[in-house]
């Protein structure tokens, strides 16, 4: 089963409330997106004036930092269900934060950047480590891109490291291509501006769910 999981990209507290309170008022699942402003061009808001919803609801972090592992703690202390980080950010930063997490509740989830291979021997390495995999598809901080659906061979790739490892997409997801992401493999759409941009953003989530059916 394919879910959908409707995306917060804010870059400062006043967006991310709107964007979470409209998202949690429908979801079963939130991705949040957190940019550092190096090794993403936009920044977000600090960590410490953040906060995740309660409840029965998942919560997922995507960490587009260069340094990831000098923020683990207070990542950790917003509670999140997954933290999912770049295979290409700094490599002692990135494995520092793997040996940590593992010794958390918390799942890892690893994310590759349009050009990054799944059969690399490092990001294969990675991927054996994790418990999901993000297949990154649009632009770094942002919302509203198109998505390329030739992406979708690494699905095979990623299922043939690690087999039971859940698979993510991010960029570009709407209603004329989640059907086809969803056949090919992708556990989780991660959508942005396809809901968070819609005129109803709760109507547009449940036409989302329609098509997949």
């Amino acid at each position: 089963m394919t879910i959908i999981s409707p995306t917060v990209t804010a870059c400062d507290l006043h967006d991310y409330r709107a964007q979470m309170e409209q998202a949690v008022s429908f979801a079963e699942c939130v991705h949040v997106d957190l940019m550092d402003g190096i090794f993403a061009v936009t920044k977000s808001p600090d960590i410490e004036t953040l906060w995740l919803p309660t409840g029965n609801i998942r919560k997922d972090m995507h960490v587009m930092f260069q340094h990831p592992f000098h923020q683990l703690k207070k990542l950790l202390s917003l509670g999140p269900d997954m933290i999912i980080i770049q295979v290409e950010a700094d490599k002692e930063s990135v494995d520092n934060f793997i040996k940590h997490i593992k010794k958390t509740r918390v799942r890892l989830g690893v994310a590759l950047l349009a050009p990054t291979r799944p059969t690399d021997p490092r990001v294969a390495g990675l991927i054996k480590k994790s418990d999901y995999v993000l297949i990154f598809s649009g632009h770094l901080g942002f919302q509203g891109s198109k998505a390329d659906l030739g992406l979708l061979s690494k699905v095979s790739e990623i299922k043939s490291i690690n087999p039971k490892v859940e698979i993510g997409w991010d960029g570009g997801i709407c209603l004329e291509n989640a059907k086809k992401l969803a056949e090919g493999g992708v556990n989780v759409l991660n959508i942005g501006g396809a809901i968070q941009k819609s005129s109803n953003p709760a109507e547009s989530y449940t036409k989302l769910k329609e098509a997949l059916a």
